[in-house]
């Protein structure tokens, strides 16, 4: 057993799944953003991308605007992204590299590290106090390249809160030399759960993706529950290629597929040195915003690396697919649960913390 893996005794089939109302129900997104996305850690983005002292980005996490900066001491710190003399969005842009951060109302500027510089409505009032004029400033800890934020002061460090999971990130070594070239954003007509469910399960491998399945060796597909993630994979089978990957002597020959609680999966597949970020972001209880980071050495792709991409996004399509016809059924009287098969431990322990996070009793 892996270390801090999760065991699950109980393989019945007829255990039940969260009720399918938690899928349709538009007050349960709102109860799901302040106890699940509010809480956990989520991941916002990539040291390759704050690489220099004033690179930036924007994000949002649990519907709150964030700003992450590298500063001048070369300290990457992440902001709520709101002036705190009248609540205006500070940065409008995605990216960029910026000395100073102005806010385009009233002209408040601020330096790197979230301090206040100059206020100019303020110049003549000797009580104003700037030290509570400051950036809000978010929790913010990387670990393995990538960058993460928390909106929870109180929650446990970005390490401890994940097992082993960077720790058995640490035999993939070209990890570090990897930088973000390639994002896509898709708008998914099903609950952000859906999703997550899909990817914690291959039992539906065998009819939805018949490429993935001629490629790797399904007779050693494990998933493995662990500490508040959960890793599965397999290898490839012998003298397979996609395109003009040749997998036999790939640098990475294993795929490898993680999920993070709530809502982020980390994929390595065969192949030259390569990660996928994918986040599931509830646009609203029945849509979801689909956002898929992709790292390679260069941004100038290999002849391989492009089939590699396009392998990914054909399994990526199959799934969508799939999660939208399901978002149907859940709104149907025919059932009001799913049930679990034998091997689904991945869906069973994201219910189980569903369940716990959302306080509904089995």
């Amino acid at each position: 057993m892996m270390a801090n893996q999760v065991q699950v005794n109980d393989t019945s089939t007829m255990i039940k799944t969260i009720p399918y109302r938690l899928y349709t129900e538009p007050q349960v997104l709102k109860e799901e953003q302040e106890k699940i996305f509010a809480r956990s850690w989520q991941f916002v983005g990539h040291s390759s991308q704050v690489q220099k002292q004033g690179d930036y980005f924007t994000c949002e996490v649990a519907g709150e605007p964030i700003l992450v900066v590298r500063g001048k001491d070369d300290q990457v710190r992440a902001f709520y992204n709101v002036c705190p003399h009248r609540a205006t969005k500070l940065e409008k842009k995605e990216e960029g590299n910026k000395k100073i951060l102005q806010c385009g109302y009233h002209g408040w500027t601020f330096n790197l590290d979230g301090s206040l510089y100059k206020a100019p409505n303020f110049k003549n009032t000797d009580s104003f106090c700037e030290g509570e004029a400051c950036l809000r400033s978010v929790r913010l800890e990387m670990e393995a390249s990538m960058i993460f934020v928390n909106l929870d002061d109180d929650a446990l460090p970005l390490a401890a809160s994940y097992g082993d999971f960077f720790t058995s990130l640490k035999d993939v070594e070209f990890l570090g030399e990897l930088k973000k070239v390639w994002e896509k954003k898709r708008v998914i007509k099903a609950n952000w759960k859906a999703f997550i469910d899909n990817y914690l399960e291959c039992d539906h491998c065998p009819i939805a993706h018949p490429s993935f399945v001629a490629t790797l060796d399904m007779s050693q597909y494990s998933i493995v529950a662990c500490e508040n993630y959960s890793v599965q994979g397999t290898i490839v089978k012998p003298d397979k290629q996609y395109g003009s990957v040749e997998l036999n002597k790939a640098e990475f020959q294993g795929g490898r597929f993680y999920w993070l609680w709530p809502n982020m999966m980390v994929t390595i597949y065969p192949g030259s040195g390569n990660m996928t970020v994918i986040q599931m972001v509830p646009i609203d209880h029945e849509t979801t915003l689909g956002v898929y980071h992709v790292f390679f050495r260069d941004e100038n792709l290999t002849q391989e690396e492009k089939d590699l991409l396009a392998f990914m996004e054909q399994v990526r399509d199959e799934d969508v697919e799939l999660v939208e016809l399901e978002q149907i059924g859940f709104r149907s009287r025919a059932f009001k649960e799913g049930r679990f098969s034998p091997t689904e431990h991945g869906v069973r322990q994201f219910h189980d913390m569903i369940r716990e996070a959302l306080d509904i009793k089995a």
